[in-house]
């Protein structure tokens, strides 16, 4: 596969030791970076040299977790979208350009989500509290969870009907907005809109920090899915509560229930999600976003 580095495979073989894999590998690049402790785990922070940031536009902070499920090799999940952004990342150091941009690789992700009891020690939450205290403004989040396979890019709904102050509702739907518009860009006639399950982005939004979610899916299962939820009005919530399964009567129900979801992420925390279901489209679809993320400017 032409279009992944020579070094990905060892990234996701069962016996690497990914965080210092990544910290060996931004080194070599002379890319400046800052390991974060908290709760246990690792975060690894990218920021650029004072001149690539500018007080009179809003930073943009981007989310990529790097942990994967136990023994599984998680091409997918998310070690595609870990190698976009480190790519990303090597361009932008050297681009001279006024981008305003910070890189967060979260450890612990796979640890839960939004409406799980373990929420509280999910990957992004100790980050987003640590904003929080911190008092961090003038600051968009963006996730990338699961982008390597497909040609359809999902701006995640997930968070937009969650309660809370109108200050914070109005900051998400702007976000949503501005991410929708910089998406509409990269991919023209090839997004969507969609519940999709909780990532990183749970951590920020319990923190009352608006964030958005984004994954790629191939056009035939994002049109199956959207199909999915038209018919079912009730999915969607099974969906974004992490309770597809457990929302069923039965055994068929359940597997009927499983079924539809995007087969995508059905090979997610599995030993299917390898390589071999990556695809060339996915990976020059968010190389755009991501460079249209840099070029974007909101004043502060």
């Amino acid at each position: 596969m032409d279009f992944l580095p020579e070094d990905f495979s060892e990234f996701i073989s069962q016996n690497c030791d990914r965080t210092e894999f990544l910290i060996s590998r931004l080194k070599k690049r002379c890319i400046p970076f800052t390991p974060i402790k908290l709760d246990g785990k690792t975060h690894i922070c990218i920021l650029f040299p004072k001149t690539s940031y500018s007080p009179r536009f809003r930073a943009k902070t981007v989310i990529v977790h790097y942990d994967r499920a136990e023994n599984t090799p998680g091409a997918n999940d998310n070690s595609a979208a870990v190698y976009q952004v480190l790519d990303w990342a090597e361009q932008l150091l050297y681009s001279g350009k006024v981008h305003n941009i910070r890189i967060i690789l979260t450890d612990g992700e796979e640890l839960g989500g939004m409406s799980s009891s373990d929420s509280l020690n999910q990957g992004a939450f100790a980050i987003a509290q640590m904003f929080r205290k911190l008092g961090v403004k003038n600051n968009d989040v963006f996730v990338l969870d699961g982008c390597g396979r497909g040609n359809i890019l999902l701006v995640s709904t997930a968070g937009m009907n969650s309660p809370g102050p109108i200050s914070f509702k109005l900051e998400l739907d702007a976000l949503f907005k501005k991410t929708c518009d910089i998406v509409a860009d990269a991919a023209p006639g090839r997004w969507i809109k969609a519940p999709v399950p909780y990532s990183d982005n749970a951590g920020f939004l319990a923190n009352g920090i608006p964030a958005v979610a984004l994954t790629v899916l191939p056009s035939e299962e994002a049109t199956l899915y959207l199909r999915n939820l038209q018919r079912d009005k009730n999915f969607e919530r099974l969906v974004m509560t992490h309770s597809v399964a457990a929302g069923a009567a039965d055994k068929a129900e359940e597997l009927l229930l499983t079924e539809k979801l995007p087969l995508t992420w059905r090979m997610m925390h599995t030993p299917m999600d390898s390589e071999a279901m990556l695809t060339k489209d996915a990976f020059s679809m968010i190389s755009r976003f991501l460079n249209n993320l840099a070029d974007s400017v909101t004043m502060a």
